[in-house]
């Protein structure tokens, strides 16, 4: 499986066998599945999820929101449970609303959730760790 790096987005090959035992970038050292979300940008936004090698559940915020402030600590413990599933990465709608708007959030905290580079589904509001990762089983996660 390749994954890009959440660091320095370099692609690096990792043996499926392999994906629990902490791998590291070969380029800058990073761990490339860290157990906790990545922060997305404009300018990395669709090489990570392009390149990402796992699906990769997006969470879509801005700091003045509540439900997104309850939410965070949801998704980090979830983002952990799941390191091995699943890659976990937020975009701040504040900061890049281009993304956001590419993507049509219309409400935050929105979730994407994309496989391949494309999204397959969504689901907007604050949630409970249990029910974002009966949400994730649904997926096929």
């Amino acid at each position: 499986m390749e994954l890009a790096c959440p660091h320095c987005l370099a692609l690096n090959r990792v043996p499926d066998e392999r994906l629990a035992d902490a791998p590291k970038c070969g380029q800058c050292g990073t761990l490339l599945l860290p157990g906790k979300p990545v922060d997305l940008n404009a300018s990395s936004f669709d090489r990570f999820i392009a390149k990402a090698g796992l699906p990769v559940l997006v969470d879509f915020w801005a700091d003045w929101c509540g439900p997104c402030k309850m939410m965070a600590p949801v998704f980090q413990q979830v983002a952990a449970d799941m390191a091995t599933r699943v890659r976990f990465a937020k975009v701040d709608t504040e900061a890049n609303p281009q993304v956001s708007m590419r993507h049509h959030i219309k409400g935050i905290p929105s979730l994407i959730l994309f496989k391949n580079g494309e999204e397959v589904a969504r689901v907007s509001g604050a949630m409970e760790a249990n029910a974002l990762k009966r949400w994730l089983l649904t997926q096929g996660m």
